[in-house]
Formats: structure tokens, sequence, C-alpha cells
């Protein structure tokens, strides 16, 4: 789905479904997830193409387990569609991280789970790879700088979202995001060659 079919696609029935849901309406729940299970699934594939080939999460595990969580978010504030799959897109990071730690944890001296840097790395062709656990930690203390920076990151990187659709999560101009995603991404980028 391209940018101006996803801005196009039903997002009044999918907001007025959030906010029914987050009413406590479970037929909305219901109709909700069909409508919203491709664009998620499209945001899962784009965030497991910078991982490790070696990952054991696909694209429908990792959607299923997004609406596990999702669910406990009944209590959720739905604003729009496009603050939904920034939640999405947030989760599904998490969901990552956590399994990367699992992994860990299970295996003493296991191999780091990484992923692809090419969204990070400026545009020298640099197509690094870093331990996703390092860029979380990475991202965190991006958070404690510059939180706006942080969610630029997590929305354009992880999930995939273009400037524009990030500009409408974040509810600030596309040349804004451009500008704070530049920054973020060299911020991002010189401290995983310290590291």
């Amino acid at each position: 789905m391209d940018s101006a079919e996803h801005a196009s696609a039903p997002a009044t029935g999918v907001t007025e479904l959030l906010r029914r849901w987050a009413s406590g309406d479970t037929a909305a729940q219901e109709r909700l997830i069909p409508l919203v299970y491709e664009e998620c699934r499209r945001i899962a594939e784009r965030q497991l193409r910078s991982e490790d080939p070696g990952h054991t999460l696909d694209a429908t595990a990792l959607v299923h387990e997004l609406y596990l969580r999702l669910v406990d978010q009944r209590s959720a504030s739905w604003q729009s569609r496009a603050q939904f799959y920034g939640v999405a897109a947030q989760m599904m990071r998490r969901i990552l991280v956590d399994h990367a730690r699992a992994r860990q944890a299970r295996k003493r001296g296991a191999t780091r789970v990484m992923i692809s840097l090419a969204n990070v790395a400026d545009t020298s062709g640099d197509t690094s790879i870093a331990d996703i656990l390092a860029v979380d930690d990475l991202l965190s203390r991006l958070g404690a700088l510059d939180p706006e920076q942080q969610r630029i990151v997590e929305l354009r990187f992880f999930a995939g979202l273009t400037v524009e659709e990030t500009a409408l999560v974040i509810g600030r101009s596309p040349r804004t995001v451009k500008r704070e995603w530049q920054l973020a991404k060299a911020w991002l980028y010189r401290e995983l060659r310290r590291a």
C-alpha cells in the first residue's frame, strides 16, 4: 500500500472503531482487527527486514504477539488511525527487544540479535549491522535527551512510516520531522560507531 492509498483508506472508520473499542465495545474490536491487520503485517515485515536472517520470529508471529498486547490496551485513548499505527510500531519494537533478551537468556553465550542500520546510516552506502539491544539502549538514551527524536526514530526506522505519516502521528510538520530525523540519525550513527 503506497502512502496515498494508506492515507485514503477508511481512516475515519478505523478511528471510530478505535474509539468505540477504547470505550469497551468488543464488537468494534472484532471489526477493527481485519481492517488494520494488513498494515500491521506490512510494518512487521519492514521491521523484520532489518533483522538478522537467523531471527526466529516471522511477520505473522510478530503481528499475533502485537495483537495479544493490544488487547491489553483497553484503556488506551485512541485519537486516530495514525496514532494507532505509531503505538503498534512501538509495541513491535518492544516485542523484538524482549525476544532478543529472552533468546540471550536461554542460550548463555548465544549470538546477539543483529539488525541492519541501512536506514540509520548516512547516505554513503554504509550497511552496518548492530545488536538490537544496543540500539534499544541508544534509543532510551536518545529519549532522555530528546523524546520527540526517539519517537521519530521508532516510527521511521522500526515502523517504516513515511515522513508524512510520522508527521501525522506526532502532530508536527513534515519539514520538522525531516530535520529531526536527520539529527537523530546522525546522533545514533555516531554513538553506534563509538560502541
